[in-house]
């Protein structure tokens, strides 16, 4: 039986990285979870044991905390990403992509006297911002492009109004009562991607944020989605969702499409009728609700700007 390597990639997953960038007494701070993934002319490692092509992972985590060290972009997660996929298919011939991931966890300042503190942070919520970048070299190390996709995750949200689900199909198989209000709570994740264009190089990566705009969007992204949450009578999950996605396209000239991943928070009426209490219907009687971890629903689309 004849078989063959037809795709290979390996390197460093949770490579967890705290920066401080010091400005005088002024500090800012990064925390990251980095997952740095590499190809290229790796066949001869995993079909005759050879070694010789394999940068070792541990000095793939180790490029990482120098980077962090030494980058001028450690802030800007998307522009970190970059520069490390930049680093490996510039620095070794036979690497010709490299994948990376990270987390970034929120330090939000503290604010003192209305004022925000110069070195004193809270961690203020549990979402987190996600970015994945793909460089590729696989047509010249003087013709690297990439791919950037940036977005939220574990952004927990909920409204006790302003939700309903009615219309939808009826049959033998049905026991959802629709309802015209009632409460909407989701972990929002959503994911958009920037679109980069010509050849990418670690000293025009200055010049490339500037042009992408990967704070503003990601600053701009947030508050679409929580203004839209919260304002939009919602006839369903899914009209809510595409506002969402359109909402941000329209803003943000940078992006091409936003895929958002939107599971329902379930919260069941609690049935008092065994002690003469109405909690059931009419809606604005039911307050007393019994949260449900799982099933639940899972709503996904892909919101893409239309060429012209």
């Amino acid at each position: 039986m004849a078989t063959h390597l037809s795709w290979a990639r390996y390197g460093k997953d949770k490579v967890r990285v705290f920066r401080t960038v010091r400005n005088g007494d002024w500090h800012d701070v990064v925390e990251y979870t980095v997952c740095a993934l590499l190809e290229g002319a790796l066949e001869t490692s995993f079909t005759q044991a050879d070694n010789s092509v394999v940068v070792a992972t541990d000095s793939v985590k180790n490029t990482v905390n120098i980077l962090a060290k030494t980058s001028p972009h450690v802030l800007d997660p998307a522009l970190f990403a970059l520069h490390i996929g930049l680093h490996f298919v510039t620095k070794y011939q036979h690497i010709s992509k490299s994948v990376v991931s990270i987390d970034k966890f929120k330090w939000s300042r503290i604010a003192v006297g209305g004022k925000g503190h110069k070195h004193s942070f809270v961690r203020d919520g549990d979402e987190k911002e996600v970015v994945k970048v793909e460089v590729d070299a696989s047509a010249g190390k003087d013709k690297v492009t990439g791919t950037v996709s940036c977005g939220l995750r574990d952004l927990l949200v909920l409204k006790s109004s302003g939700s309903a689900f009615e219309g939808f199909v009826t049959d033998e198989y049905t026991t959802l009562t629709p309802v015209s209000d009632r409460i909407l709570s989701t972990a929002v994740e959503y994911e958009y991607t920037i679109p980069l264009n010509g050849h990418l190089t670690i000293d025009g990566l200055g010049a490339l944020g500037d042009k992408a705009k990967f704070k503003e969007v990601a600053v701009n992204a947030k508050r679409v989605t929580l203004d839209l949450f919260a304002t939009d009578e919602s006839a369903s999950v899914q009209a809510t969702l595409f506002k969402m996605g359109q909402k941000i396209i329209e803003e943000n000239a940078t992006v091409g499409a936003v895929t958002y991943k939107l599971p329902n928070k379930h919260y069941i009426p609690v049935n008092l009728s065994f002690f003469g209490l109405e909690n059931v219907n009419p809606p604005e009687k039911v307050d007393v609700f019994t949260p449900i971890e799982s099933p639940s629903g899972l709503i996904m689309a892909t919101v893409s700007r239309t060429a012209v």
